[in-house]
């Protein structure tokens, strides 16, 4: 049977991504709660997906919505945004929190392809994304990157973030050219715009419950969601979990785009 690894730091998400794998709700594979900066090449032989910063999960159920066959090589992370969230002390690469170097380690001697990745939209303004355009094409991959948010695909929210693709494409002399992802990227764009917003991803606009806040905006909320978490079963898991994890939907546009690309399509 192909096996994924999941590679996630907090036992919380991990015990809930081994609950999703017995659910069969993503990919089987085998969860390493260790951190990546534990984890060795060897360790990953024999994986035909890995996940890294795994959270609950929302890579693998992006790749199912998308059409990846679960026996379909590729590598996701996505890595921990506090360094360069809003939300955080803007300490940018100087955070011990800043773990695309060990994810690129891997990266480096495991040589994967392709390899999808996600982080928070301010990280651009730090040069994350330099960062890591550089080491990928010194190693020869070729990377497209774009921002999106949830209500790309009719969320009643915005959740802004930077996603990106890279693939191994070298010339004869080692060097690395552009991919057909990065020469398509603007129409790769557009045609991902007109299909967003599937009916049956999202309730319509007309369905959603408009709470009135203190500012005095209404905003809305999905029908039938309580907006107080008082009394909920293990809440605060819940919460963290959710407040950590990706929009499968918008990530699944984007990896169909690339299997667009891929087909010629």
């Amino acid at each position: 049977m192909t096996a994924a690894y999941y590679n996630e730091f907090d036992p919380k998400a991990a015990a809930w991504l081994r609950e999703l794998i017995k659910a069969d709700l993503i990919a089987p594979g085998d969860v390493d709660e260790r951190s990546i900066t534990e984890v060795q090449p060897a360790d990953l032989v024999g994986y035909t997906q890995c996940h890294f910063f795994a959270g609950i999960g929302g890579w693998s159920l992006a790749l199912r919505l998308a059409g990846w066959p679960d026996d379909r090589p590729v590598w996701t992370g996505s890595c921990p945004c506090q360094p360069f969230s809003a939300a955080g002390k803007g300490e940018g690469a100087a955070d011990s929190r800043h773990l695309w170097p060990e994810w690129f380690r891997l990266i480096r001697e495991c040589r994967p392809g392709p390899v999808f990745g996600e982080q928070v939209a301010s990280a651009v303004g730090h040069g994350w994304l330099d960062l890591v355009s550089t080491d990928l094409e010194g190693e020869g991959y070729a990377i497209g990157a774009t921002v999106l948010g949830a209500h790309s695909v009719g969320a009643p929210h915005i959740r802004q973030r930077l996603w990106f693709v890279a693939e191994a494409n070298v010339d004869e002399l080692g060097h690395a050219t552009s991919s057909r992802w990065q020469r398509s990227h603007g129409s790769s764009q557009q045609e991902q715009g007109s299909r967003s917003g599937r009916e049956d991803d999202f309730p319509s606009w007309n369905d959603l419950v408009w709470l009135p806040c203190r500012d005095g905006k209404a905003r809305p909320t999905q029908s039938g969601l309580q907006p107080l978490a008082h009394g909920v079963s293990a809440r605060v898991g819940r919460l963290r979990g959710y407040g950590n994890a990706i929009v499968p939907q918008v990530a699944a546009e984007v990896i169909a785009a690339y299997m667009d690309i891929q087909t010629g399509e």
